[in-house]
């Protein structure tokens, strides 16, 4: 029996970003996540006793700044290789031989796969044999995984392949390649790396994204870590995800619905935000808070985004646990009233409701309305309209967003008045 850890996507030292510009944030702890996370791969490896570990693709984010990265991830290698433990790594888009310039020597452990070729590896003390090839230039288009040799029947065969598969949404479609393609090689494993969420994509054979190690925005959710794999008689006995991130991103999605006033929304506030940070399990955690639903309160919150904002950052500061910030405050709530209800009234808001229905069903009213609005906009100054702006009248789903907006904006006015406020 032996076990093996599979990671992919370190970008080492590259930055987290959305955090560092808020007061309180530990910035020290943000700029230092990735090689924190990074130590923790190490850690594991040397604990679970593992024989080697494959590392597939964007190890680096770019080119070095300085030696220092380089210096680091030698002093890692060293770690491991004084464990008696096997590196074995593919480089990515990321760290492309084209990309890094800068270069040191690293310990005898480590081996770096060709970007001209597929190599094979044999691990005779353990029947495995292992294949790869890394990217030369940052945009390879082809199909690597095309050239890899068949597996060897008597052997453990993995596969290292930096890849977007049949395509990910968010990521580049590089090195595309098919599962089929890839369970046509006869190996036991497929080591991916590119795309930033774990997905065992098949388990037969198993072709596996660990994900990256450490989120690194908003848009990188949840736990990040590795993939651990036992191997018992030729066979994959076990394949297990490990946690490695030392800070954790997380959407808090609230429907408010049910909340009858600012202060009840404020305390369902307080008890996502607590949820969110107990979920994290003592890491630092970066937020996006997202209010939803229709609510008695929709006018407070948008009279005064900014002050909300700023109510619920100080409130996730105060709470209990590692640290929770918020990214961002996205207050997407709705009038309790409709706009079909407004329409039933009789009163002047609700007659240019109506007006504004009977123009969206009119589609000589509406070419009408985009004729206007270009005349407008070619009397207005340059720069006020100018450099790629994204309102362009004669497109309809923009004309409908913007009509859709005058609507709510209207609602939302009647309910002020009626309020007195």
């Amino acid at each position: 029996m032996f076990c093996f850890i599979h990671a992919a996507d370190i970008h080492l030292d590259s930055s987290l970003h959305g955090l560092e510009r808020y007061e309180g944030a530990p910035v020290d702890e943000i700029r230092s996540a990735t090689r924190r996370a990074f130590d923790n791969l190490i850690e594991l490896a040397i604990d679970e006793e593992v024989a080697f570990v494959l590392l597939v693709g964007d190890l680096y984010d770019g080119d070095w700044k300085d030696y220092n990265t380089g210096l680091y991830l030698v002093e890692r290698m060293g770690r491991l290789r004084e464990a008696g433990i096997r590196v074995y790594i593919v480089a990515g888009n990321h760290d492309a031989a084209s990309q890094i310039t800068k270069h040191l020597r690293l310990p005898d452990n480590v081996t770096l796969f060709s970007t001209k070729h597929p190599e094979e590896v044999i691990l005779d003390d353990l029947n495995v044999a292992i294949y790869g090839q890394g990217f030369a230039t940052r945009a390879v288009t082809d199909d690597l995984s095309a050239a890899y040799p068949q597996g060897d029947s008597q052997l453990f065969n993995i596969g290292l392949l930096h890849t977007c598969l049949d395509g990910k949404p968010g990521h580049e479609p590089y090195a595309p390649c098919s599962v089929d393609g890839l369970r046509s090689k006869g190996y036991q494993y497929w080591a991916l790396g590119h795309v930033h969420n774990r997905e065992e994509v098949s388990q037969d054979p198993w072709i596996v994204f660990p994900g990256n190690i450490q989120g690194r925005h908003i848009r990188e959710l949840g736990p990040k870590g590795c993939t651990l794999v036992t191997v018992e008689n030729g066979q994959i006995a076990e394949v297990e995800h490990r946690d490695l991130d030392v800070m954790r991103w997380s959407l808090c999605e609230l429907d408010v619905s049910a909340s009858e006033t600012i202060d009840d929304i404020y305390e369902q506030v307080r008890e996502g935000l607590q949820a969110t940070s107990d979920a994290a399990e003592g890491r630092p955690v970066a937020v996006r808070l997202e209010l939803q639903g229709s609510c008695a309160a929709h006018s407070i919150l948008h009279a005064d985004r900014e002050r909300w904002t700023q109510e619920y950052r100080a409130l996730a500061t105060g709470l209990v646990g590692a640290g929770i910030w918020l990214e961002k405050v996205s207050i997407k709530t709705r009038p309790s009233v409709s706009v079909d209800e407004v329409l039933e009234r009789d009163d002047a808001l609700s007659g240019l409701l109506r007006a504004i229905r009977d123009m969206e069903l009119d589609a000589s009213a509406l070419d009408d309305l985009t004729d206007d609005i270009s005349t407008l906009r070619q009397k207005l100054p340059a720069e006020l309209h100018g450099g790629g702006d994204p309102y362009d009248p004669t497109k309809p789903e923009i004309l409908k967003e913007t009509l859709e907006d005058i609507k709510e904006l209207l609602v939302n006015r009647l309910l002020t008045t009626e309020k007195g406020e």
